[in-house]
């Protein structure tokens, strides 16, 4: 999402407020904490976090439509640590980043699937295989897909890969509730696949009668899906909103569709990521990362077992 209707926080005021959050988040954010802090002039349009399978502490970072296709590697304090671009693709609208292991490699897939105005035909993931070092380096594809949802276009800025079912699993951003679709990881080279609808999200909060009465414009974006990621067990299905982060919680043998039809349980976000995009659980699972598409964007670490 390009344009935001959210106050943007002047950098000054930004880093004493998160200066203070740093101090006592502990006490008064026992779910977020405050990691890093991205100030890079790169890094202004964060829209997609995942967290790296191969490399300690590392983030993989993108940004939104109309920059540049490159994969940025930052730490969780949010310094850049590698630029590294994806050569032969654009990035006509980059919305999500999600790290899967297949066949003993490591990837990172790209969800090139917003589409605000809902003028897009087809829309493409890309899949890259994560670099083994730290090094401004050049990366190509080792696939794409290329997809079509099949009743008309729609904006989607969530993607999580289930590799075991070779699947990537995509939530629809404007509807509501929001939609669940599956594409094939990996399908025949060159073709263009249907998105299969499979469910739609329960429980995702949606604004007031009296907040749609006196913002109605913010108030609308609320319940909007920005971002999911799976944690690495399989186990939990975690979906960012701009206000909130829903788990859902999967028992064995469930479908996706079984997930997400139950009454996810919900956690705020703190007040100081007003624009939140980017969500990725940690490469160990126990908790996760998001951040936003302001500058400078906030890092915040996620306890999901916080009070």
């Amino acid at each position: 999402m390009r344009r935001s209707t959210f106050p943007r926080i002047g950098c000054p005021a930004c880093a004493l407020a998160l200066a203070l959050l740093a101090g006592c988040g502990d006490e008064r954010e026992p779910f977020a904490r405050l990691s890093g802090l991205m100030v890079d002039d790169a890094l202004g349009e964060v829209s997609g976090m995942a967290a790296s399978r191969r490399l300690t502490d590392v983030l993989w970072v993108e940004n939104d439509g109309g920059n540049t296709p490159v994969l940025y590697a930052v730490s969780p304090r949010g310094s850049l640590l590698a630029s590294d671009r994806v050569e032969g693709v654009a990035n006509t609208d980059w919305e999500d980043l999600d790290a899967f292991d297949l066949d003993g490699k490591h990837y990172i897939l790209i969800a090139d699937t917003g589409d605000n105005g809902g003028l897009r035909r087809t829309l493409q993931l890309h899949v890259v295989e994560e670099p083994a070092s730290l090094e401004d380096t050049a990366l190509r594809p080792a696939w794409s897909v290329s997809f079509r949802w099949p009743d008309g276009p729609r904006d989607c800025e969530a993607a999580f890969v289930d590799a075991a079912a070779g699947k990537v699993l995509l939530i629809s951003k404007k509807r509501h509730p929001p939609e669940l679709f599956e594409v094939p990881l990996r399908p025949a080279a060159g073709a263009t696949v249907v998105a299969r609808r499979i469910g739609s999200l329960a429980g995702v909060p949606q604004a007031d009668a009296q907040s749609l009465r006196d913002r109605p414009k913010a108030a609308r974006l609320v319940g909007q899906v920005t971002a999911a990621d799976v944690s690495p067990d399989g186990r939990t299905l975690a979906v960012l909103t701009y206000q909130d982060v829903l788990f859902y919680p999967r028992k064995t043998g469930e479908t996706w569709a079984q997930v997400v039809a139950r009454k996810p349980r919900i956690e705020p976000l703190p007040a100081l990521l007003p624009q939140a995009e980017a969500l990725a659980w940690s490469a160990n699972g126990a908790g996760l990362y998001a951040s936003g598409e302001f500058r400078p964007a906030p890092i915040f670490y996620l306890d999901p077992a916080g009070d």
